[in-house]
């Protein structure tokens, strides 16, 4: 194999925005005339803004990374470092045999009574339900509520830049792109959740369809992911963002390490016309890519509910269908079955410890 590095091809990337339509962004966010008072604080704190872009303040605090990574020397951002040191504490729990049997349950649905729509999400009982069959068998269950993308001031899951697709090891776990103070991509809910994944002994994934597809939080999530399936969990051994390091690095010979493999999985799809099986298979094959190990096939569940009736009788329709409730329920019994046994040792994972010849 030559493993001369590759070129890296650039030539996309826009030219910078100028001071004038930075200016006019960053004004848009004090539109209310609340702010009138304040306007001069605001011209100066938007200099600052533009010079902080200007000279590309992506990470402003920063500190050596220290023992443990191929550059002691190298500054890291502080940020950066703090989530990783929780993803360790976190990983460290979840390996204790002495903590409590943990899932999270995700409810993959942007619509809640918070905002807009008026009215919670038929994914968000569903999550309750799988909750309660949870706390039921003895299993902790933290519910992680994506619709707080839509509802919560400026919480955000900024998207997947792909850094993966220049190459593996410039895709550093946890994500490195954010925040990026910069461009003002601050605000990113994702520490957070690599950490809840982290601590969790399995997962249930919840979803309605939207077009055939998972809802856009949901894929969100799922996008951010991609460090946690092949991610480097040392930004020095690529000089942070080299391109170039990254795919000689890769070219050595890259490990692509699971960092969430052998965690239990269940899954959840509803729709009221169609698009439900092709979303469901299309997140087992995700969670299965990832290593996760399946709950069984109880626990893989695909329904309509109110099938081509109106929208506005859509919770009336789950109430009456109290098959699909014990179905979610089952769903949750099968995963926090699978995970007693996953902690006790005896889950049959056939494949265990064969090598795959194509990692990735």
């Amino acid at each position: 194999m030559d493993n001369t590095t590759p070129k890296v091809r650039t030539g996309q990337a826009p030219t910078p925005v100028s001071r004038e339509d930075f200016g006019e962004r960053f004004r848009r966010r004090f539109f209310d005339p609340a702010f009138d008072r304040e306007r001069d604080a605001l011209k100066r704190i938007e200099l600052i803004a533009w010079e902080a872009y200007e000279q590309n303040h992506k990470s402003p605090l920063r500190r050596r990374a220290g023992l443990g990574f191929a550059d002691p020397q190298y500054e890291l951002s502080v940020e950066w470092l703090d989530a990783r040191e929780r993803l360790q504490r976190a990983e460290s729990r979840q390996k204790d045999a002495a903590t409590p049997s943990r899932v999270l349950v995700i409810c993959g649905s942007p619509r809640n009574d918070g905002t807009c729509p008026g009215e919670m999400s038929k994914t968000f009982r569903l999550a309750r339900i799988a909750c309660d069959a949870l706390h039921a068998a003895g299993i902790e269950a933290d519910l992680l509520d994506l619709s707080r993308l839509a509802s919560d001031p400026d919480r955000r899951i900024h998207p997947c830049k792909a850094c993966v697709s220049t190459a593996m090891p410039l895709c550093h776990w946890p994500c490195s792109c954010y925040p990026n103070h910069a461009l003002g991509q601050v605000n990113d809910w994702m520490n957070e959740i690599y950490e809840r994944w982290t601590a969790a002994h399995g997962v249930i994934l919840m979803t309605p369809v939207h077009w055939y597809q998972v809802s856009s939080p949901l894929k969100l999530m799922m996008d951010r992911m991609v460090c946690a399936d092949g991610g480097n969990p040392d930004p020095t051994s690529t000089g942070g963002k080299d391109p170039e390091k990254a795919k000689a690095l890769e070219l050595k010979g890259w490990s692509y390490p699971k960092h969430l493999a052998g965690r239990v999985y269940g899954v959840v799809v509803h729709g009221d016309v169609a698009g439900i099986e092709g979303t469901r298979r299309a997140l087992c094959d995700w969670l299965d890519w990832m290593e996760l190990v399946d709950a069984g096939a109880v626990a893989r569940l695909d329904r309509h509910i109110g099938y081509y009736e109106p929208y506005a009788t859509s919770h009336d329709a789950l109430d009456r269908d109290e098959a699909v409730q014990e179905e979610t329920r089952n769903v949750a019994r099968a995963v926090a079955n699978a995970v007693g046994e996953l902690r006790a040792g005896t889950l049959s994972m056939p494949d265990r410890g064969l090598r795959d010849p194509r990692p990735k």
